[in-house]
C-alpha cells in the first residue's frame, strides 16, 4: 500500500510556482539553480516588510527624538512646550489642538535614576523607546492628580531606591515623557526632570517653546526607516525587545554592536519594502478588514485602540495589525486611552469616509452632527488632518478644529451640534467650520475627555459624516 498520490502532491513541490514575488521552478523539489537567487530576494523582501510594520514603534520615538534635538531639545533638563498649543506649523502624528504639550527625553544612562515631578490636575506618561508604556503621572497615575514625584530607574540599576517616590524601573535607557495639564500653560511649565543625584539641590529646567518652530517628528516611509529603527537597536540592551522582533531586524542586517550598512542589493530591497509597508500600515488605519476596529457595524468611525488593550494584546495573542494601525497614525501609549474608567482619561474615534464610504475631498462640504449631551465630563473636540503626514492639516487655521472648550461653538435648537466641513464655510457657522484645501484628502478625529458612560454602552453615538456640497 502507497501513499495517496494527493498527500504526495501536497507535501511536494511543484515544478513551477507562479507567485506575486516572481516565478520560480523546481526540479524534483529541488530550486533551480537560476530561481535561489530570487527566492532569497523574496525572503528579504517579505523580512524588510515585516521589519516596517513591527518596528514601527521604534522608529516613531527615534524620529521623534530627532525632531526635538532639532530644534534644540538634546536633554532631559530642556523640556520642548507647545505655548499655548500645538499647531500645524510641525509634523507630528495627530495631535490635539486643544491643551497644551510638554515633552522631552530621559536619558537613564547619561543621566542615571531620574525624578520627574509632577504638578496636580495633569495628563502625563512616560513610554519607553519601544513606545511601551511605562507608567501614568498624574490624574491617571498613582497619585491620582495630586500632583508627586516619579523616579525612573534604568534597566541595569542595582543600587538601593530611595522613599518617598513613586518608583518605576525602565526596560529602555531612552525614555519619552509626555507632559498635559488641564490648567493651561503655566501648570505644563511647573513640571521639574532632574538626576535623583542632583534631587537636594535640582537645576533649572529650560522649557523651549515649539509652537512656531517647524520640525518633524514622524518617522520616514522609504528607506531611511530602517535607519532610524537601527538608531533604537544600538541603543538599548538586547532584552529590551523579545527575540522574534529581534530576529526580522537581524535579518535584514539590523543587529546590536554590528555596523548597519546594506550593500546595494539590500538597500535596493528596502527602498521597495518601506512604501510597500507604509501602503499596508495605510490600507489598516483607513480601510481596515477587522470588524473589531469600528465602533458600530454600520459606521466608519474606527477605534484607535483595536481590542481595548494598550498592550495590543487579546487571549494571549498579540493584535499585530492593530498595533501597526495604532503608531503609524498617533502617538502616547497608554491605558487611560485605550480602556479607562468612565469619566477618565479619553476616548477617540477617527474615519476619513463620508456617510456613503467616499473617501474625505478638501474639494467638496460636509456636515457632521452630533446628538445632544455629548458624553465628555471635560470637554469634546474635533480635529481634521492631512492623510500623508497623518498631522494637523495646513489651512489658513494653523489650529483645524471645532472644541467645546472654545465657548463659541453654536448648538441647533434641538440641541444637537453640528460641526461643518469645506473650503468655505456655510454662511452664519463660522464657529462650527473646519477648513479643509482642495484637492487634499483628509481625515478626521473625535476625542472625548473624561468619556461617560453613553460612549461605552453606546446608547450615543456621532453621525456620519455627510456630503452637503
Amino acid at each position: 500500500m502507497s501513499i495517496p498520490k494527493e498527500i504526495l502532491a501536497a507535501v511536494g513541490m511543484p515544478e513551477s510556482l507562479d507567485t506575486p514575488l516572481g516565478r520560480f521552478a523546481f526540479h524534483d523539489g529541488l530550486p533551480a539553480a537560476d530561481s535561489v537567487d530570487g527566492l532569497y530576494e523574496a525572503l528579504d523582501l517579505v523580512r524588510a516588510i515585516e521589519a516596517f510594520l513591527v518596528a514601527m514603534p521604534a522608529a516613531s520615538l527615534s524620529a521623534m527624538r530627532a525632531g526635538l534635538r532639532n530644534v534644540g531639545v538634546t536633554s532631559a533638563r530642556q523640556i520642548g512646550i507647545t505655548d499655548p498649543r500645538l499647531n500645524s506649523t510641525s509634523l507630528y502624528l495627530t495631535p490635539n489642538t486643544d491643551t497644551t504639550y510638554g515633552h522631552t527625553f530621559l536619558d537613564l544612562d547619561t543621566d542615571g535614576p531620574t525624578v520627574v515631578e509632577v504638578p496636580p490636575n495633569s495628563l502625563c506618561v512616560v513610554d519607553d523607546f519601544w513606545f511601551r508604556y511605562v507608567t501614568d503621572l498624574g490624574l491617571a497615575g498613582p497619585d491620582q492628580g495630586r500632583g508627586g514625584k516619579y523616579l525612573f530607574l534604568p534597566p541595569d540599576h542595582e543600587d538601593e531606591v530611595p522613599d518617598g517616590y513613586y518608583t518605576f524601573r525602565c526596560p529602555t535607557f531612552t525614555n519619552w515623557a509626555v507632559f498635559r495639564a488641564l490648567d493651561g500653560v503655566d501648570a505644563v511649565r511647573q513640571v521639574r526632570v532632574y538626576p535623583l543625584a542632583q534631587a537636594a539641590y535640582p537645576p533649572p529646567n529650560e522649557f523651549v517653546d515649539l509652537a512656531d518652530r517647524p520640525h518633524n517628528t514622524v518617522h520616514a516611509n522609504d528607506a531611511t526607516f530602517y535607519d532610524e529603527v537601527d538608531v533604537v537597536v544600538q541603543e538599548e540592551p538586547l532584552e529590551s525587545l523579545d527575540p522574534e522582533r529581534r530576529g526580522i531586524l537581524a535579518s535584514i542586517g539590523i543587529v546590536k554592536g554590528d555596523v548597519f550598512g546594506p550593500d546595494q542589493r539590500l538597500r535596493a530591497i528596502l527602498s521597495t519594502a518601506a512604501p510597500l509597508g507604509a501602503g499596508i500600515a495605510r490600507a489598516l488605519a483607513f480601510r481596515p478588514r477587522d470588524p473589531h476596529a469600528y465602533y458600530y457595524p454600520d459606521s466608519s468611525w474606527k477605534r484607535v485602540f483595536v481590542g481595548g488593550s494598550h498592550e495590543f494584546l487579546s487571549e494571549g495573542a498579540r493584535l499585530l495589525d492593530a498595533r501597526a494601525m495604532f503608531h503609524y497614525l498617533a502617538t502616547v501609549v497608554t491605558p487611560a486611552m485605550a480602556a479607562s474608567p468612565v469619566g477618565t482619561g479619553s476616548a477617540y474615534a477617527y474615519t476619513a469616509e463620508d456617510a456613503d464610504g467616499r473617501w474625505l475631498d478638501g474639494s467638496r462640504s460636509y456636515r457632521l452632527r452630533l446628538p445632544r449631551h455629548v458624553p465628555a465630563k471635560t470637554f469634546w473636540s474635533v480635529t481634521v488632518y492631512d492623510c500623508q503626514t497623518r498631522s494637523l492639516l495646513v489651512t489658513d487655521n494653523p489650529y483645524p478644529s471645532v472644541s467645546s472648550l472654545s465657548g463659541s461653538v453654536v448648538a441647533n435648537s434641538d440641541g444637537t451640534t453640528d460641526v461643518f466641513f469645506g473650503p468655505t464655510p456655510p454662511p452664519g457657522r463660522e464657529p462650527n467650520w473646519i477648513q479643509t484645501v482642495p484637492g487634499k484628502n483628509w481625515f478626521t478625529m473625535l476625542r472625548l475627555y473624561g468619556p461617560l458612560q453613553p460612549w461605552y454602552d453606546q446608547t450615543w453615538r456621532p453621525g456620519e459624516i455627510e456630503r452637503t456640497g
